[in-house]
């Protein structure tokens, strides 16, 4: 239920007026709800005066423990280990999570405060109050694992572009527009308008954690119920696009939290088709390469040497566009062609392994990383963001070259 009015809330002080708070009763715990925009002074001043005003016995913010250890160490990505993250297939989501930290980092300029600044205050404040931090959000790896599987594979190219263009757009954005991102959410906005048009990525970004955040402060309000001092009242950090779903939840939902948050908080299996489909693809090249020998040693050579020339010519040049040193454009010519034979090991992951045993990322590439990516050219300049960049490029370049010679192989055979 919602709690009206009282002379508490009439009598708050002005960083609170015209803020969005919603007060709701589950059971024995009152949750105060305060929706804030990521990227806003106004919203960090509301969280202290809020803090200020009204005692809480817990803060929760709308945070997983990777983000909230980000603000705490924002030093912290140094020390990534670039050789692990190849070797583990994780390139991929740290490119696109540095891609969605420079859109922050964009605003941030912008606006003259940092992306999260009225997290950090909660947290800042709960700390010097001596209150538990409860942190709600889903990780956001797993977040953008349940959207990006959510879509269709061609709904996948606008969702690249849209990031994409997140990052690279020049045009200001005023104070005024930063306040409307109290309407959205921050990886909503970052998305663009796919994330309206699309229920199912819709439901990855904001529905699901709605879900999942209620289901949190349930989690941890049932924990605290058997200790010394129980918890009656959380100040609950929000963005505000998540206020009214999350208030919702938190009246209506009826599931066991923990059971509820252990299925929001699975990562979905990749779908089968496309293995399936790439594997027929090979067996059906190879089969032709086969039946090309067989019908003329001088053709079957001739069709061996297109699957190479394709699938190696390709990565290499994914490579070359990546600004990859000479070694690495080798291995992804040597490895693209040799990639059936030894699954799971992408030629992408071997070309940058290479590249980053060639040309180890120096300190300061770390140092630099977050301003070098928002710029186009920084991508190549900088030795950790081109070693992501070089897998990337040549994983797509050995897809395109495999069914660049399949094609070409059937025609030979005509």
């Amino acid at each position: 239920m919602s709690v009206p009015e009282t002379d508490s809330t009439l009598s708050a002080p002005l960083a609170l007026q015209d803020q969005p708070v919603e007060r709701v009763i589950r059971g024995d715990v009152e949750y105060v709800v305060l929706g804030t925009a990521h990227v806003s002074r106004s919203s960090m001043e509301a969280v202290e005066a809020m803090l200020a005003h009204e005692p809480f016995d817990a803060v929760a913010v709308e945070l997983c423990e990777s983000r909230a250890q980000g603000m705490r160490d924002p030093e912290a990505f140094k020390q990534m280990d670039l050789f692990k993250v190849i070797r583990q297939g994780k390139a991929g989501m740290v490119a696109a999570s540095l891609v969605l930290s420079t859109f922050q980092k964009r605003l941030a300029d912008q606006s003259g405060i940092q992306p999260g600044a009225e997290m950090k205050a909660a947290m800042d404040g709960a700390e010097q109050r001596q209150l538990p931090l409860w942190l709600i959000d889903r990780e956001v790896g797993t977040t953008l694992k349940r959207a990006w599987r959510s879509v269709g594979f061609w709904q996948r190219f606008g969702l690249l572009g849209g990031l994409l263009a997140s990052v690279f757009e020049r045009e200001q954005i005023e104070q005024v527009e930063i306040e409307k991102l109290k309407q959205g959410d921050l990886l909503e906005s970052a998305f663009s308008e796919f994330a309206s048009e699309s229920k199912p990525l819709y439901d990855s970004l904001i529905g699901e954690r709605d879900a999942f955040m209620a289901a949190r402060l349930r989690q941890e309000a049932a924990r605290s119920s058997t200790a010394e001092t129980p918890t009656r009242r959380v100040l609950v950090v929000i963005g505000a696009g998540h206020l009214k779903g999350l208030c919702e939840q938190l009246r209506t939902q009826q599931d066991d939290p923990s059971a509820k948050v252990a299925a929001l908080a699975a990562t979905p299996p990749k779908a089968r088709w496309p293995k399936w489909l790439a594997a027929a693809l090979v067996l059906l090249v190879f089969a032709a390469i086969g039946y090309a020998f067989h019908r003329n040693t001088a053709l079957g050579a001739q069709a061996l040497r297109d699957w190479i020339v394709f699938t190696g010519g390709f990565a290499a040049l994914g490579a070359l566009v990546a600004g990859a040193h000479p070694l690495s454009i080798a291995a992804a010519f040597v490895a693209a062609p040799i990639k059936p034979f030894r699954p799971g090991i992408p030629a992408g992951g071997i070309s940058a392994t290479a590249e980053a045993w060639v040309r180890r990322p120096r300190v300061v590439d770390f140092d630099t990383l977050r301003d070098d990516i928002v710029h186009w050219s920084g991508w190549w300049k900088n030795r950790v963001a081109r070693t992501l960049l070089n897998f990337f490029l040549v994983s797509v370049g050995t897809i395109v070259g495999e069914y660049s010679a399949g094609i070409h192989i059937f025609k030979s055979l005509v």
